[in-house]
């Protein structure tokens, strides 16, 4: 833009100041009325040097992807490789649909994504991100970690509808199977039947599912299976929002337990339901051999550890008034997005910079009241917390 255009524009508003009509300021320089008032409004925004062009160039471009996108596009890609899935962009695509992931990238974008990543071309071995770590709940003794999750609804002959409540010990590969008829109201009791046969876990970990944190409206609440958790020294530990493969192992045994179990199976009633479901658990447990197990089966894995369980004692609180706890902590993997907000059961936390698009553990201390945020194990902030 040359400086006559911008001398013109100063002059008019300077006439116009000086008490000039706006038709003959702007036909005297040889400009349209919109000319003018365009200039007029620029002047009137207060800005030190409004007569000077503004750049055309628009403010969003279509083809850029945000840095969220991008960086969930790479843990999709990450998933699926590490699973031996077909990892190209379509697939990834349906994947992230299947999330509810929103907005939705395009298969191009999603390509562009890879290409620029160099995440096109299929490694040796397992691809690990270099950048991002995730903290893993590493178990090597019985019932140090179960994986707890549901499938359904199902239906039996005659319309029936249940949900079957799994958990699988991860160091012996142990199954326990409970069938909740109609809804999800029994899954208290069911994991404390459950904990009957496989025993006490220490840690309890869990999809973000309400039914297993209570209420999104009183997020301090504690709900019925973190207070059940708790008053058995039990720590729940939840899974990133929207990231089921992190419960991997018991994912894969509600694959097997579809195919194996409830396809081929010819179910007539609830009692037959209950009877079957427990014969295909023992069935698993005794007779089931796996390679990462050392071709054992997972109970002759679990005797050969010689490993003392801790069972739940013969008698046990009232499901339906379980007390607050005073003691126990209870912890939640969170992805920290571009917003640096931490979600807590719906509530959230602001975090510094240094954790944007890192995962962080949240520890919640009942007895202390505090919020410990954790990065690679190593404390991070500190907050108050009142369950």
């Amino acid at each position: 833009m040359s400086k006559n255009k911008e001398k013109d524009r100063q002059l008019a508003i300077q006439r116009y100041l000086t008490g000039e009509s706006p038709k003959v300021i702007y036909i005297s320089l040889g400009y349209s009325k919109r000319w003018f008032y365009k200039w007029l409004t620029r002047y009137k925004s207060g800005l030190d040097e409004w007569y000077y062009e503004e750049s055309r160039k628009p403010h969003l471009n279509p083809n850029h992807t945000e840095e969220e996108t991008e960086e969930l596009v790479k843990l999709y890609r990450l998933r699926l490789y590490n699973e031996g899935l077909f990892c190209g962009a379509q697939n990834i695509r349906w994947h992230m649909e299947d999330a509810n992931i929103h907005p939705l990238p395009s298969v191009r974008s999603i390509s562009r994504i890879l290409k620029r990543n160099c995440l096109t071309n299929r490694r040796t071995g397992k691809y690990e991100s270099k950048h991002i770590k995730y903290p893993v709940l590493k178990s090597t003794i019985p019932n140090y970690v179960h994986q707890t999750d549901f499938v359904g609804p199902r239906y039996i002959k005659g319309g029936d509808r249940f949900y079957s409540l799994h958990s699988i010990d991860i160091t012996t590969g142990r199954c326990a199977i409970e069938p909740l008829i109609g809804g999800k109201k029994g899954t208290v009791e069911a994991l404390w039947n459950i904990w009957n046969r496989l025993g006490i876990p220490k840690y309890q970990q869990l999809d973000n599912e309400m039914i297993f944190y209570g209420s999104p409206t009183y997020p301090h609440g504690m709900g019925k299976v973190i207070r059940l958790c708790l008053a058995y020294g039990v720590q729940p530990y939840f899974i990133p929002i929207r990231e089921p493969w992190r419960n991997g192992v018991v994912e894969h045994f509600n694959y097997n337990w579809d195919d194996k179990f409830f396809r081929c199976t010819t179910i007539n009633s609830i009692s037959e339901l209950r009877e079957k479901s427990l014969m295909f658990e023992i069935k698993h447990n005794t007779f089931y051999r796996y390679s990462k197990l050392g071709g054992k089966t997972p109970i002759g894995y679990l005797n050969l550890l010689n490993h003392e369980l801790k069972f739940p004692p013969q008698e046990h609180l009232d499901f339906n008034n379980l007390p607050k706890p005073v003691k126990g902590k209870y912890n939640l993997i969170r992805f920290i997005r571009s917003d640096g907000l931490l979600d807590v059961f719906t509530e959230k936390f602001k975090m510094p910079d240094i954790v944007h698009y890192e995962y962080v553990k949240a520890t919640i201390d009942v007895k202390k009241q505090k919020l410990f945020i954790y990065l690679d194990n190593e404390l991070i902030v500190t907050r108050d917390y009142k369950p």
